[in-house]
């Protein structure tokens, strides 16, 4: 039986409490949170949890082997830094801490301790995204040109990180699943119109060596919830939408060929659009939180590396990090380490 603390109850805590507490292999011993009102609720839900608003007490309770961290993105370095010490496996919520230093500093404390170092990018355990990348990585598609991504809804607003770190994370993560690569460069802009300092609007293209461009839109202030990417391949076409539960994912048989006309002209062909068949693969959908909870445990259990470990974490927050710098700057190019 693994014993787990979880740090922070808030927004997206209650849902990883919940994953956790239907495993039967898993015990949640304690939950910290700085609102004492949260944690009445909790305890009326789940009276076997013990609650406290101080996390020293999960610091000090050597029976806890590993610990979650869902509190804002600032303190996720230094709680994440405080439990590796103990030598406690932890898991932190995307994105791993605020800057590639403190990334890096969490992934050698790991190293040394001989822990596990987990990171919440719970869309690679989304079985539509999952069943894409068996479609791009068969060849499917042909070679990718374009990753288009759209990430928008009213709210929730967050005072912590702005839409680039709150919504993009999650895409970037994607891109390089499905690419088998990270970014070299970006350029990004945003808008501050709800608070000051704090982009709710952003969009970033993201530049890969070998060719792709992959754009993504991030907002919190749009009247529509949206979650979906258009990849466009040389031989055709994939759109998944984690709106449609039924059909999350859709082959387009579409695309251009190029037909021969002139010889040796600058006339020597033309391209003709090709209208092929739309195909709708059967996906079994999956809960992807349960199952990034489950990765996690069966790493622990077994010392395999996660599939989004600290150097996953870490390749995220370079390009959120170039981003950033990339809006600062009024959109101009940043390269990527």
């Amino acid at each position: 039986m693994i014993s787990i603390g979880i740090i922070g109850v808030g927004r997206w805590g209650p849902n990883i409490l919940r994953s956790f507490v239907s495993m039967e292999d898993v015990r949640v011993a304690s939950v910290c949170d700085v609102d004492e009102h949260r944690l009445h609720q909790i305890k009326q839900r789940f009276p076997q949890v013990k609650t406290t608003t101080h996390f020293s007490q999960l610091l000090e309770d050597t029976s806890l082997e590993c610990i979650v961290v869902s509190t804002p993105v600032a303190t996720h370095f230094s709680l994440a830094k405080e439990f590796l010490t103990t030598g406690r496996h932890v898991f932190v919520e995307k994105p791993l801490a605020t800057s590639v230093a403190e990334c890096q500093e969490l992934i050698e404390l790991a190293a040394r301790k001989h822990t596990v170092l987990f990171v919440g990018h719970v869309f690679k355990y989304n079985a539509g995204v999952r069943a894409a990348k068996e479609y791009i990585d068969r060849g499917e598609l042909g070679n990718i040109f374009l990753l288009d991504a759209n990430r928008t809804n009213l709210g929730p607003v967050r005072y912590d990180a702005n839409a680039l770190w709150d919504l993009a994370s999650h895409d970037i993560s994607i891109f390089s699943y499905w690419l088998g690569a990270h970014p070299q460069s970006v350029s990004a802009r945003g808008g501050c119109y709800l608070n000051k300092g704090i982009e709710d609007v952003a969009y970033a293209t993201f530049e890969y060596h070998n060719g792709s461009i992959a754009h993504v839109h991030a907002s919190w202030l749009n009247p529509k919830k949206v979650r979906e990417i258009t990849v466009v391949g040389e031989r055709k076409m994939l759109l998944w939408n984690d709106m449609n539960l039924s059909e999350p994912i859709r082959i387009y048989n579409r695309g251009f060929e190029r037909e021969d006309m002139y010889q040796d002209t600058f006339e020597s062909f033309r391209l003709s659009i090709r209208e092929g068949e739309v195909i709708i693969p059967s996906v079994k959908l999956n809960e992807p939180l349960t199952a990034e909870c489950e990765h996690f445990i069966h790493c622990v259990k077994t010392g395999t590396t996660p599939l989004t470990d600290g150097v996953d974490g870490l390749n995220v927050v370079k390009a959120l990090e170039a981003a950033t710098a990339s809006m600062k700057a009024q959109g101009k190019t940043v390269y990527i380490e």
